[in-house]
This record gives C-alpha cells, structure tokens and sequence, in this order.
C-alpha cells in the first residue's frame, strides 16, 4: 500500500449490498477521517465489523488543530451515473501547523459518526509519521471521488 492509497473495508462493501447498513446518506450525516498512530494493529480490509471504536484507542493527541473523533469531511455526496456509484466530500486543509499538534500519523479511518456502531468505511494510508509540528496537513481526495463502487449486471 503506498501514501495515499484508500482502501474500503470489505465489510462495509459487503454491507451496501446486503443492506446491513443503511447506507442513505442524509444533510445530518457526520462522515469523520479519525488519524491514528502506529501502536495499533495496522487496519486491513478484511477487519470483521471494523467501527471507530476498533481505532479510537490509538487516536493521535489533540492540542493544535486536530480534535478528538476526528475531521469532519463536509459537503460529502453519494450519487450514480451510467453503472457507477460515487462518494466523495470536500478536500481538508484544517489541521495547520502546530507546535501543539500530533507527531504520529499513520492511518485515516473514514466513518459515519452519525450512525449508532460509528461504522468504519474505509481507511486511507497517511505514509506516517505524519506531523502537524512539522506543517500543515492538506487531505486531497482523488478526481473521481472517495471510492466508486461500480456495477456490473450478469
């Protein structure tokens, strides 16, 4: 996995098709990139049920920019044209550079903090460490969204 790369928990793909989740994306929905250190297991994506609380332990510290649960992914949409369903959200430039900030950023867990479980989505690799002390933090989702989910009938 290289810097960068986003990877869906196959349990949450699993969950969109199977309908375990209510997967309805409202105005009122809290979509959150949590960052956590190295001392947890590193997430994959075959993790069972993966929710924030997997992660929650292993958050980076608050004290400059970053606050606990995360940053809140604003404007975020799910939509579908021509067989192909897109998630996407605005690109981050909250966590400024801060003598007070986290040092020890390895992994971004995506989650639904509206829903009762926190339920993970996916993880995005930082190529930790990353440090808010050494500058400013800029997440920039890709062109094509979040993650796509296409559809393929028989």
């Amino acid at each position: 996995m290289a810097r960068g790369d986003f990877i869906l928990f196959e349990e949450f793909a699993a969950a969109i098709l199977n309908g375990a989740i209510a997967w309805d994306l409202h105005a009122s929905d809290v979509i959150k990139l949590g960052i956590v250190d190295n001392t947890a297991t590193e997430p994959v994506a075959s993790a069972s049920a993966p929710d924030w609380s997997d992660f929650s332990g292993n958050e980076v510290g608050t004290g400059g920019g970053y606050s606990a649960g995360g940053i809140t992914i604003d404007n975020c949409t799910y939509t579908e044209a021509d067989g192909v369903a897109t998630f996407d959200g605005d690109d981050n430039s909250d966590l400024v550079q801060n003598g007070s900030g986290f040092e020890d950023g390895y992994w971004g867990i995506l989650y639904d903090s509206t829903l009762a479980g926190n339920n993970a989505i996916g993880y995005l690799d930082l190529g930790g460490p990353i440090s808010e002390v050494a500058g400013p933090i800029v997440i920039t989702w890709g062109v094509g969204g979040i993650f796509t989910v296409s559809i393929t009938n028989p």
